[in-house]
């Protein structure tokens, strides 16, 4: 949302040059509380912050004095302007003053200033230098020290938990009144974020970590506001809406994360070796854990179901077993495919791979006996772990170059959407 005539500046400091940061204080309804918080925040950013700043007052609608309180603020204090919205909404607020802010990092907090600010410089400090995107404060780290009560407590460990469940994030805490963010990411990413109340932040964290971008969290010491305006069954319900929305555009494939990321994204950690794939040597390493796994359980079945099936039979079934453990595993963690989609055809592709193994190891048996005649447990064991080693070796490549492979594509969406388990 762009400062439209009816959301134009009403009042602002002039600075020589774009401030570091812009701290911005959406606020609804706050005379009361709104000159003493900027006041204490003014001389707090003024005494202790090493960069340049602006603070921001976003009144989004108030009807009460929260306009002229904020006006007589921007004429009082340098480095303070104020900002009119005609409709309500917190969300709304931040996109308007984000969108058109001039400077290179964008906070925003409560105006109640439940947040101890000794945690402003390590919210920034990771976004000025480059090394994250965005950064959150959490109530919900173990470092963090909150005074909060038991209601307060159990609705945002719930509301982040069934985040995790729903939409696979990995952030802490969504909804602390804390966060930052680089101004270019904030203009990539705001065009595609649809909520305009409470939900707003949270959509914005789970489209930043989809496409890929580094989120900083920052433990926080935190007192709850016992005067809070929030309206808890209001606000639930536009995020369970918010939720189900983001829910049916990742299924859907209506929100351009692929691009994002690629526009965006942090770059994966692959070595820099001339002539070697991207993934390959993360490929290779994931590959042999699960093919040491895999071996330690195809032998464990081998030996316990000898006795009862004889040598070759025992060698089918044991490889059978793990060889749809080992496919399964390699799918989700070494090649990065999760979901349903072409599971069954991977498991088939798998099973023709098995066929290969099945043909070295059994083969090698064959000739074992030929060879030799009757041969001990432990002489059969080593013959077997020969073969399975040349059988590893065919497995991995037919599973990168045919089960496996995909369009570039795909790939990319497969990194975007959690192929770094």
């Amino acid at each position: 949302m762009s400062l439209t005539p009816d959301t134009i500046p009403i009042a602002r400091s002039a600075l020589p040059t774009a401030p570091v940061v812009d701290v911005v204080i959406p606020v609804h309804n706050e005379e009361n509380d709104l000159g003493p918080c900027v006041r204490r925040l003014h001389h707090l950013l003024s005494t202790a912050l090493p960069y340049t700043f602006r603070i921001t007052i976003a009144d989004n609608a108030s009807v009460d004095a929260t306009a002229s309180v904020a006006r007589t603020l921007a004429a009082e204090l340098p480095r303070v302007r104020s900002v009119h919205l005609s409709e309500k909404g917190r969300g709304r607020a931040l996109r308007a003053v984000w969108s058109e802010s001039d400077a290179a990092v964008l906070v925003y907090m409560d105006v109640d200033l439940s947040t101890d600010l000794a945690a402003l410089l390590p919210l920034i400090a990771p976004l000025i230098s480059g090394h994250s995107d965005l950064a959150i404060g959490t109530r919900l780290h173990r470092g963090a020290r909150v005074v909060r009560g038991a209601k307060r407590e159990v609705i945002s460990r719930g509301y982040n938990l069934l985040l995790r469940r729903a939409l696979a994030t990995r952030f802490s805490d969504a909804q602390c009144g804390f966060k930052a963010i680089r101004a270019d990411v904030a203009r990539r990413l705001l065009p595609f974020v649809q909520d305009t109340g409470w939900f707003f932040d949270t959509e914005l964290l789970v489209l930043a970590e989809r496409a890929g971008l580094r989120i900083h969290e920052v433990p926080v010491d935190w007192i709850d506001d016992p005067d809070s305006r929030v309206d808890i069954v209001a606000t639930a319900k536009a995020d369970l809406r918010g939720i189900a929305r983001l829910s049916r555009a990742f299924a859907t494939g209506a929100l351009p994360i692929a691009e994002l990321s690629a526009q965006l994204g942090r770059a994966p950690l692959e070595p820099r070796t001339p002539g070697v794939p991207a993934g390959l040597t993360r490929q290779i390493v994931r590959f042999a854990a699960i093919g040491a796994t895999s071996t330690i359980a195809y032998l464990v079945l081998f030996l316990l179901l000898h006795p009862a099936m004889g040598a070759q039979a025992a060698n089918f079934a044991a490889l059978l077993l793990t060889a749809i453990g080992n496919t399964a595993a390699n799918r989700r963690l070494t090649f990065g495919i999760r979901g349903r989609v072409d599971q069954a055809r991977h498991q088939l592709q798998g099973l023709l791979v098995f066929a290969v193994a099945l043909v070295l190891t059994s083969g090698s048996l064959g000739l074992l006996h030929s060879a030799a005649g009757s041969v001990g447990r432990s002489t059969e064991l080593a013959v077997l772990v020969a073969a399975n080693l040349a059988a590893t070796v065919v497995r991995f490549v037919l599973l990168r170059a045919w089960v496996f492979r995909r369009p570039a594509t795909a790939r990319t969406n497969a990194v975007v959407l959690g192929g770094t388990s």
